[in-house]
């Protein structure tokens, strides 16, 4: 098991100037992470190759290896055409992470910006075979590379344990897994605990994250709708309210969910990620220092 922080951790010292990209590689390894995820927010790699390879060098420089590239993506465009240069941009993201040199991709399905009303059972079903079309050939493309593609559990849409599930089950690819969030099943109201232990065998790469949790009848204020950023409330699905936390500090059984991946023989990358109001740098440090203090406690 390797302990390592995501970019998008530092995200607000990146935006505000305070670091680049090469900098908080050097400051994880400073600070205790053993590996790096790069997720291009407050910079850009695609047209920026360059800097991808001095992301590698620096990695290299400094000792840590890194472990995944996260992106965005929306496979679900209103026609053909987008459709199809949707999956071209996003198998040029897998010559970037080449660049990189990983050997794991995150890549998502659909939109952030899709009304809740979209986001049924009945538009997964209708969709899916969008989905495992286009995850089929950005999965056959990285092969090539020797790297593995993986859809996570993020946002509203493609999120919980058994839509993750099916998806992985029809792509049916051996290099198309999942990147595993144990914090985001709580955007759609889901039980992290029960979907963990669901997903942890088709894992490759665990995203560590907290949240706070508060009822739908205790609106804890300043909720943004669809956004999850920046340490403010925001609503779930089924309209609770939930924001991040330090790793440890929030209300998930960080505990019993260490717990669980530890006695299953998880052996990989974990990454903290932290989205919330705290100083992006000290809640890292700490988050990392937590989950290695949990990890040898459990």
């Amino acid at each position: 098991m390797k302990i390592g922080l995501s970019t998008y951790s530092l995200l607000d010292a990146i935006e505000k100037g305070e670091m680049t990209v090469l900098d908080a590689i050097e400051w994880i390894k400073e600070n205790g992470g053993e590996h790096v995820e790069i997720v291009p927010f407050g910079f850009k790699l695609d047209g920026n190759e360059q800097l991808a390879e001095l992301i590698r060098k620096k990695a290299e420089e400094v000792g840590i290896e890194v472990s995944n590239y996260s992106i965005l993506a929306n496979l679900l465009q209103d026609n053909d055409h987008e459709y199809e240069k949707e999956i071209k941009r996003i198998m040029h993201e897998v010559d970037i992470a080449n660049i990189l040199g990983v050997k794991f991709m995150r890549h998502d399905i659909s939109s952030f910006r899709r009304p809740m009303s979209e986001n049924t059972i009945i538009h997964f079903e209708k969709d899916l075979p969008k989905m495992v079309e286009a995850c089929r050939q950005i999965a056959d493309y990285a092969a090539k590379y020797g790297i593995t593609t993986t859809v996570e559990n993020h946002g509203f849409y493609v999120n919980g344990g058994d839509r993750v599930l099916r998806l992985i089950n029809e792509v049916n690819r051996p290099n198309y897994k999942c990147t595993l969030d144990v914090g985001n099943f709580l955007c759609v109201d889901e039980a992290p605990l029960a979907n963990i232990k669901k997903l942890l065998p088709h894992t490759v790469v665990i995203h560590m994250k907290d949240f706070y949790w508060r009822p739908s009848h205790r609106n804890p204020g300043t909720a943004i709708p669809f956004h999850c950023s920046g340490g403010v409330w925001f609503p779930t699905a089924s309209g609770n309210y939930i924001r991040g936390s330090i790793v440890g500090y929030g209300d998930l059984d960080i505990w019993e969910i260490v717990k669980t991946i530890k006695n299953s023989g998880f052996d990989g990358f974990i990454t903290i990620e932290f989205e919330g109001l705290e100083d992006c740098r000290i809640a890292s440090r700490i988050g990392m220092d937590n989950l290695r203090r949990i990890w040898n406690e459990v």
